[in-house]
């Protein structure tokens, strides 16, 4: 059982259920309260493993009277932990913003390790990652080429989160600011029944997804590395 009150910063699968570990499960099980990105698809995750711990929404359109709620809660006395819909808390999500607060307040914080599509396509991707930068999601639409030029005028490979909204727009755009040596690494539906990891230049990735439409589904995770960098 739980001895000192805490939130717990938990990763969850990001699409296999089973990639969770079992100290993840039991802290779901012992805490007072889970804040989750969406309860409906929290609550898919604790009824496969038949956790009842009792849900409240925390996101990103969640307002400062939420996270006052829940430093309340944690001062009453309440064990909290927080999930995201999958990954880590904290990476391209507001868990910072809580944890910070709770942070602030003197009270514990502690992660539990798991899932999360940046180490997964990471450690598939057959290249030098000893160095790279993570740039989250890329900008709707102010912001959108500065966030690209900035992806290809890196030295180290740069890694981003991509919609299927989204993900053909932007390899267009970096295909027309980086015509030559720029290589990518896309990782689709990681985990997942239909996983698939390809790798090629901007222009082969595109005629990909061309020639086979069905793919664009799913979440995207993208390495984009300039080759020959002086």
């Amino acid at each position: 059982m739980l001895n000192v009150i805490m939130l717990y910063i938990i990763a969850t699968p990001i699409g296999n259920l089973e990639d969770i570990t079992l100290r993840a499960l039991r802290i779901l099980k012992e805490v007072n309260l889970i804040a989750c990105e969406d309860t409906r698809v929290t609550k898919k995750l604790l009824n496969h493993y038949d956790i009842k711990t009792s849900l409240i929404s925390y996101h990103q359109h969640s307002r400062i009277a939420k996270v006052d709620y829940l430093i309340g809660e944690l001062k009453k006395g309440k064990d909290i932990a927080l999930v995201t819909d999958a990954g880590a808390p904290g990476i391209s999500d507001p868990g910072n913003i809580l944890v910070a607060e709770v942070l602030k307040n003197g009270m514990q914080v502690s992660p539990i390790p798991g899932a999360s599509a940046l180490t997964t396509l990471i450690s598939a991707a057959g290249i030098n990652t000893q160095k790279f930068i993570f740039l989250g999601f890329p900008p709707h639409k102010k912001g959108r080429k500065t966030f690209f030029q900035e992806v290809i005028s890196q030295k180290y490979p740069v890694i981003y989160y991509d919609s299927v909204h989204r993900v053909i727009k932007n390899l267009k755009l970096l295909k027309e600011l980086k015509k030559e040596n720029l290589e990518i690494i896309i990782g689709r539906e990681l985990t997942k029944m239909h996983e698939e990891i390809i790798r090629g230049s901007v222009g082969e990735i595109l005629e990909h997804f061309e020639k086979n439409p069905e793919k664009l589904k799913g979440e995207f995770a993208v390495i984009a590395e300039t080759l020959n960098k002086k």
